[in-house]
């Protein structure tokens, strides 16, 4: 993935700006993001475009490898609908890899079977990092380009979900060169020089921004932030290496997109339970959670957060401003191996968790997006996952009275 984007350099990357899209007809995933009250609680799943669809593993065979699904326009349109059409979701995820970004900064990206990504030249040493420049954005136009065609295709029926990974996230893989298990490399750079960590992820971090703005000048109607490895990092190195950096992305996203809207951001740090009270201070829209935790604990802090913000005066009375007014998440994905029957009571605990707040009456309540509380398992039955999206919207209507 050192040329990344090469079929595409005979075109100069521009903004794609406002485009003729077809009217939103389901806003309800934007309207929970945004704090805001729905008749339904509105459920989408991380990873839901992947292997356990056999369409997707066939249209992945007619791709040839994994990273020519990702690069190719129209296929990876064709995989990001695939669950929408199987499934009444709330909400369509862009079909990409976290890792697109460092990917396009010439560290020599590659996706081996069996071994998942692999970097040929991890950062390591002092004049590669300090080399380390943010990616042309014309190296990631096939990105761009599908999060316009996928608006097209998707003709107004869900909101557009883009994404990027964290920098903290992103800079594991950089200098680990891959998955890892204990997290050596950037760990030991961590402690033993952290300037050179700092200046990777301060590199990210303008990447992420800079890349995400682009999905939203292409059409992406809210964006996350995938902190899929935070929760590897100690107390007190979490707030200076993860959330820092994370906090300097979403201080540089567009809030509105090109046709006005406001766009939701989105974070979700796999096992970041034990800051939710620190992530409570970023300016973004939504928290997602994992299955640790309590989800009415989490909800009851959004709501002190959002009682405390709004009682400064001059504070805005909408939610959403400035502090995160949703929670995402949080089923354990393994629940999808078991009965139909498992599935439904365990969506309604969830529902049933999440509805019991308190609190004085007439305070300020933070909204729900129903999701797992990480993606979807390869081997889930696809009837597991419609039988959890029918429970997710039927039992929350019910516990509106609807």
């Amino acid at each position: 993935m050192g040329d990344i984007g090469a079929a595409n350099r005979s075109r100069p990357f521009a903004t794609i700006g406002v485009m003729n899209f077809a009217p939103l007809k389901n806003d309800c995933f934007l309207r929970a993001c945004l704090g805001e009250a729905t008749d339904f609680t509105p459920v989408w799943l991380m990873r839901q475009a992947g292997r356990y669809l056999p369409e997707y593993c066939a249209t992945r065979a007619k791709a040839g490898s994994f990273l020519g699904l990702a690069m190719n326009v129209d296929y990876a349109t064709e995989v990001t609908l695939q669950p929408l059409e199987r499934f009444p979701l709330d909400a369509a995820i862009l079909f990409s890899d976290i890792l697109t970004v460092p990917g396009a900064m010439g560290l020599g990206l590659s996706f081996e079977a069996g071994e998942g990504p692999r970097f040929a030249r991890p950062l390591r040493d002092e004049a590669a990092i300090n080399g380390l420049a943010a990616p042309d954005l014309d190296q990631l136009r096939y990105v761009f380009d599908a999060v316009a065609s996928i608006r097209r295709e998707l003709n107004g029926r869900v909101p557009l979900i883009g994404f990027a990974g964290s920098p903290w996230t992103l800079a594991c893989y950089m200098v680990e060169g891959g998955s890892t298990a204990d997290y050596r490399q950037i760990k030991s750079m961590l402690y033993a020089r952290p300037d050179l960590l700092h200046r990777i992820l301060s590199v990210n971090a303008d990447s992420v921004a800079q890349y995400l703005n682009a999905q939203i000048d292409a059409g992406a109607q809210a964006v996350m932030l995938f902190d899929s490895w935070g929760g590897a990092l100690a107390d007190g190195a979490f707030q200076t290496f993860s959330l820092a950096y994370s906090a300097r992305v979403f201080a540089q996203l567009k809030r509105v997109g090109p046709d006005g809207q406001v766009v939701p951001r989105i974070i979700f740090t796999k096992g970041g339970g034990l800051w939710l009270a620190d992530m409570c201070n970023l300016v973004c829209d939504v928290l997602g959670v994992d299955w640790t935790v309590n989800l009415a604990a989490a909800r009851d802090l959004l709501a002190r957060n959002l009682q405390q913000q709004t009682a400064a005066p001059g504070a805005p009375v909408a939610s959403g401003a400035a502090t995160p007014t949703a929670l995402q998440g949080n089923l354990d994905p393994a629940v999808l191996f078991a009965s139909p029957e498992v599935i439904r009571s365990e969506v309604r605990r969830v529902l049933d968790g999440f509805a019991t707040l308190s609190g004085a009456p007439g305070a300020l309540r933070p909204a729900h997006v129903f999701n797992l509380g990480h993606g979807v398992n390869r081997l889930t039955p696809p009837d597991h996952v419609a039988c959890l999206v029918d429970e997710v919207h039927a039992w929350s209507r019910h516990l509106r009275g609807a």
